[in-house]
């Protein structure tokens, strides 16, 4: 028999007297109006409102509930509004005694800390509905059951950064998303995790506002324009707004993917001309408006190239093919409708972000509040096509190790030819190098989410024992690494099984060793160099493992001063190195004699940065420095004038050559990365990571899988892995802080010379006092 809801209120009652408590006031009116929702023959919700209940108030309510399944009652929401004063238990043990009818879940996390968030983001809610507006959540790992759920809203979510791998595996009816104003910025990751909801259809991480030259226009629920609204936009917009979602859609169990996009578009339409009529009403004067946002604002036509502020809408009953004739808006009177970004989350900014994800997910149907039609599938798929790679080395599917290693074994028992030469015949044209990049594509793509691991030594993190400042792989060893702090010590490690291999400690004459550069005929030897101008050469066969306050020379040899150093490197035969620093001279030395021979001067306008020897040619080097430009030089040619000069629009960073030498890549502030012959100094790619617009966006770019990729690093930025024969993007890496706006910005990096697709970034908090650390990935 179902329970009315005058009985529910008297049981309620009467559980408050058995309990010693007053009845809650919110509760009798919440009761109260959904008798008179049910007399309407509307919705019979009950809305709790947790602001309002204290603790004693949760036991005579908890029995309320358990009488909610046999009642009159159709739907319960639950929601937090602001601060309030319930124990955060109480409140899980509330919206999980509500069961199969609730609804929305709307909290806002102003009380509540992490045990509360953990419950909830590992046993899951029954509700269908779910907003959590939060500070707390970092890395979003939502494990538990949300099998109800079609809508979730994680707008302002500030700390918001990226997902757990295993986030939304058990949400197989969601369909709405909503993450703006968030600090999402990796798309590699976003959509790995956004793959595994296969019912999703909108996503959004900004909302496209319109507006007009005489002002920006909300919508309000009434329908009418409000130039107020902020925060609260959010909650009344089709996309997860729930008051122009019909409560019917909300509960009925039959509800598909069709229905909110049908109110979705029929809504949008009736808006749209609705507040086009009320502009041309009420539009006096095209005086520009101030817009003010909490982001810097962007444009619609800044974001889709091509496009003007015009943009067609599919209405729900039209072809695709014939809505390219419709707009948005038509141009009525002298007023025409713009669009503008509000709350975007980092990950807008990122170029072709758009694109990206249509492309990426094929079953979404709206994205930042904009219907995805059929051209603009069409276009994300050359555009995904054109800048970015799927996988290494051209792969279009991805494939198991195993069954590599499967075909590699069959194809191996039936080519055992060999030529007259006696070298191994490859089958179907294949080089030699098939099989291991295939192995590197397999192995990228079985896991979009890197293995990070800061390197440890002594049982205890790196950067807790060691201020690493420079660092350098061992050009033979693949076990080896050498880094140089900024206390002036050279620790030899090795970074497989993290022990100390030699140390050597700061002699008093040393600051910051910012040069570090391993000989390779001799691989037991390197050079370090530090910005008070020292210079040693040292034999780490001869230098202890341990760390010890012992201070000795350990045979080591010095090398006249370079002031102000920023930069060594050895040539190819081990004869020579060069150094440069804040000026505008290179030096070049002697090792076997241990003398400085030459210091080349004013070689560039400004200070030079690095200098790199050529890979293969002891006699070819190549300077960068800020005053824009990067010059190549022949010491045989006594290097007065440059074999060729090539111009960056901003100061240079750095320079390096491919392992090979055919090409030199040269990395200026702010992601300006380009590649040109070596030979003639011809530019051959241009990289297209999008500008920060920031001076102080320091970037740096190395050869990664011999010459095949580039990993790029700047600061307060991801880690870009591109195409060197491309420029396409692969993968992007994302260095995170643990605590909130402790920001990481990228001092070095290198690829990994002997394991493809590996790589060590040495990265830095940007907050006083904090310390930097060595990161394998």
């Amino acid at each position: 028999m179902t329970v009315d809801i005058q009985t529910l209120e008297d049981r309620y009652i009467d559980s408050c007297r058995r309990q010693g408590v007053l009845p809650n006031s919110s509760i009798l009116s919440s009761l109260f109006k959904a008798e008179v929702k049910k007399s309407n023959h509307e919705l019979c919700k009950l809305e709790i409102l947790i602001d309002d209940l204290k603790d004693v108030d949760i036991a005579p309510l908890l029995n309320l509930c358990m009488n909610f399944d046999a009642s009159e009652i159709e739907a319960v929401d639950v929601r937090n509004e602001s601060s309030c004063v319930l124990n955060g238990e109480y409140a899980l043990s509330l919206m999980r005694a509500v069961n199969k009818k609730l609804r929305v879940v709307h909290l806002q996390d102003l009380s509540y800390g992490k045990d509360f968030l953990r419950d909830i983001s590992q046993r899951g809610l029954a509700c269908q509905v779910l907003t959590l507006r939060c500070s707390r959540f970092r890395k979003l790992n939502l494990t538990g059951e949300f099998m109800h759920m079609h809508t979730l809203n994680l707008d302002f979510s500030s700390s918001l950064t990226s997902f757990q791998e295993d986030c939304f595996n058990c949400m197989p009816n969601l369909m709405r998303l909503s993450m703006c104003d968030t600090r999402i910025t990796n798309l590699w990751t976003t959509v790995a995790a956004l793959s595994k909801l296969p019912s999703l259809i909108e996503l959004r991480f900004q909302y496209w506002q319109y507006c007009n030259d005489a002002g920006t226009s909300f919508i309000s629920c009434s329908g009418k324009s409000d130039d107020t609204t902020d925060f609260s936009l959010l909650d009344r917009i089709p996309f997860i707004g729930e008051p122009f979602t019909s409560t019917t859609e909300l509960t009925d169990p039959n509800f598909n993917s069709e229905d909110p996009l049908r109110n979705f578009y029929s809504l949008d339409e009736e808006i749209i001309n609705h507040d086009v009529q009320s502009m041309v009403e009420d539009s006096s004067d095209d005086s520009e408006v101030d817009f003010t946002s909490r982001h810097d604002r962007y444009w619609l036509s800044d974001v889709f190239p091509g496009w003007s502020s015009e943009v067609p809408l599919l209405h729900e009953n039209e072809d695709e093919e014939d809505s390219l004739q419709g707009t948005f808006m038509e141009p009525i009177a002298d007023v025409s409708m713009k669009y503008m970004s509000r709350h975007a989350s980092p990950i807008c900014y990122e170029k072709h972000y758009r694109e990206f994800m249509i492309a990426s997910l094929p079953n979404l149907k709206n994205l930042d509040n904009m219907p995805i039609r059929k051209i603009d599938k069409e276009r994300a798929t050359g555009i995904f096509s054109q800048y970015f790679e799927y996988l290494p080395y051209k792969w279009k599917h991805k494939e198991s190790v195993v069954s590599i290693l499967q075909k590699r074994e069959i194809k191996s028992g039936h080519n055992k030819v060999h030529s007259s030469k006696n070298r191994t015949s490859y089958p179907s044209g294949q080089s030699q190098y098939f099989y291991t990049r295939s192995l590197s594509a397999a192995k990228l793509g079985s896991s979009t989410w890197p293995f990070l691991h800061p390197l440890s030594l002594l049982g205890c993190e790196l950067d807790k024992g060691f201020h690493p400042r420079q660092f350098e792989y061992h050009p033979s060893d693949s076990s080896l690494m050498v880094f140089g702090t900024l206390d002036g010590e050279v620790v030899v490690i090795n970074h497989e099984n993290e022990h100390i291999v030699s140390y050597i400690p700061s002699l008093g004459a040393m600051n910051s060793v910012l040069g570090l550069c391993w000989l390779k005929k001799y691989p037991s030897k390197l050079i370090a160099g530090s910005d008070n101008g020292s210079l040693k050469l040292y034999d780490i066969h001869h230098i202890p493992r341990k760390v010890t306050g012992i201070h000795g020379n350990f045979g080591c040899v010095t090398f006249d001063e370079f002031d102000q150093l920023t930069s060594v490197h050895v040539n190819s035969t081990d004869e020579l190195f060069l150094a440069s620093g804040y000026s505008r001279n290179v030096a070049l030395y002697d090792i076997n004699s241990g003398k400085r021979l030459q210091v080349f001067t004013d070689m560039h306008r400004g200070h030079i940065n690095v200098v790199k020897f050529a890979n293969h040619s002891p006699s070819i080097f190549a300077t960068s420095s800020f005053d824009h430009d990067v010059k190549m030089w022949d010491l045989r040619q006594k290097p007065i004038h440059p074999c060729f000069t090539v111009s960056s629009s901003r100061g240079n960073v750095m320079v390096c050559f491919s392992p090979d030498d055919q090409y030199i890549l040269a990395s200026a502030v702010d992601n300006e990365v380009r590649q040109y012959l070596a030979v003639d100094g011809k530019l051959h790619l241009v990289f297209d990571i999008a500008p920060t617009e920031s001076s102080q966006n320091y970037t740096r770019s190395y050869y990664m899988n011999g010459r095949d990729y580039i990993i790029s690093g700047s600061c307060d930025e991801h880690v870009r892995i591109c195409c060197a024969q491309t420029g396409r993007r692969l993968r992007d890496i994302s260095l995170e802080g643990r605590n909130l706006g402790s920001s990481v910005f990228v001092q070095s990096l290198r690829g990994d010379p002997f394991r493809d697709f590996n790589m060590s970034v040495l990265a830095a908090y940007m907050r006083p006092g904090s310390k930097s650390k060595i990161v394998k990935v």
